[in-house]
């Protein structure tokens, strides 16, 4: 649909599918380090202190994800950037109760426009999707670039034209987006119909809507 299969030769571009990429996960308040001796649980604070690299065991997922790097650097850079994909559901909550075309359609074309946080993709039995999935820009992994080129067989597919261009600019928009709180303009009265509709309170709210 929107991908084609490069060569196993093809460089590394932005916009490669990987399957198997390992994902770690890493908890600052139990890590299990190893001495000659034996096994430790430790906490991340005790070992900064100390200033010295450890060896640790850490729990490694293998995960579908896309090249984030751009076309310029996967030729020189040490690393490459992913972004992790996942079922789409686990990463636009509407998705959850979608249960028709129209529902669908409006996820895929509206709702993108409005969240920046994800790229849709859809499924494809080659590339190993048989359901719609997201590039989730929130979640991403650095690979060593000699690494991930050995492993190249790893790459199940890519974007087309159309398709990496706007997969560009929609990771683009992600990273340089102005963060702010959306409901700072409400006065009172709106401010508690917003809480009313996300089914939240939300925080902080200003001088200026508190009736105070």
């Amino acid at each position: 649909m929107i991908y084609f299969f490069p060569s196993e030769d093809s460089p590394i571009r932005q916009g490669d599918i990987f399957a198997n990429i390992p994902r770690a996960s890493v908890s600052l308040t139990k890590l299990s380090t190893i001495t000659d001796e034996d096994i430790h649980l430790r906490t991340w604070d005790e070992i900064a202190k100390e200033g010295k690299p450890v060896e640790a065991i850490l729990p490694v997922t293998p995960i579908y994800a896309i090249v984030a790097t751009q076309n310029c650097d996967p030729l020189t850079s040490p690393e490459i950037t992913l972004c992790e994909i996942r079922e789409f559901p686990r990463v636009e909550g509407k998705a959850k109760s979608a249960n028709s075309v129209k529902a669908w359609q409006r996820i895929i074309t509206q709702h993108a426009r409005l969240n920046q946080k994800w790229f849709y993709l859809p499924p494809d039995t080659k590339l190993g999707f048989t359901d719609k999935m997201a590039v989730d820009f929130r979640s991403t992994i650095r690979v060593p670039r000699p690494d991930l080129e050995k492993f190249r067989s790893f790459r199940k597919g890519t974007l087309n034209a159309v398709a990496r261009q706007h997969f560009r600019e929609r990771l683009g928009q992600f990273f340089r987006r102005y963060p702010y709180n959306e409901w700072y303009l409400l006065n009172p009265e709106e401010l508690k119909k917003y809480e009313k509709d996300h089914r939240c309170t939300v925080s902080p709210k200003y001088s200026w809507q508190t009736n105070k």
